[in-house]
């Protein structure tokens, strides 16, 4: 009897590396020329939120791009980042929130799921909470859902776990 092979396809990030970006980024941002005497800065609200302060709508672009420089070389994926529209804040200066984004959400994972079903290819996918998991019989078809699914572009980053 053949034993199903399966795997995983989650969207994690590690809080650990963004919370290091954003320690690295405001290290940056405080001793940058171009951002003395100014407001600019980078906080952490919890382990999953961000808060980036600047005096104008370009220069929050630059500490944007400040934490986004820091958070590529740790290997985290942009795509796990919600923006959210700058606010006034006191003394004139702006304020963005950013939302730290782990999971596939429940329409992202229908996405994938109807995507893979589309392949043509034995495997069934099913949805399991804020992961979805592929199994089939031919450990060849799975890994062709792998090439599919990396080589389509999705709204966030994809990992495979627990491939067996």
């Amino acid at each position: 009897m053949a034993q199903d092979s399966s795997f995983d396809v989650v969207s994690q990030v590690d809080l650990m590396e963004v919370s290091n970006a954003v320690q690295q980024a405001s290290k940056e941002i405080a001793q940058r020329f171009d951002f003395k005497g100014t407001s600019a800065g980078i906080t952490a609200e919890g382990k999953e939120a961000i808060v980036l302060t600047a005096d104008d709508e370009n220069q929050l672009e630059r500490v944007y791009d400040v934490l986004a420089e820091k958070l590529a070389r740790r290997k985290v994926s942009l795509k796990s980042l919600e923006r959210s529209t700058p606010e006034a804040a006191a003394k004139g200066t702006l304020r963005q929130r950013l939302k730290v984004v782990s999971g596939l959400e429940g329409e992202t994972a229908k996405d994938i799921a109807k995507f893979i079903r589309g392949l043509g290819l034995k495997v069934q996918p099913t949805i399991m909470g804020d992961h979805l998991r592929v199994t089939g019989k031919k450990k060849d078809d799975l890994q062709a859902v792998m090439t599919a699914l990396r080589e389509k572009e999705w709204p966030r980053a994809l990992q495979f776990e627990n491939y067996r």
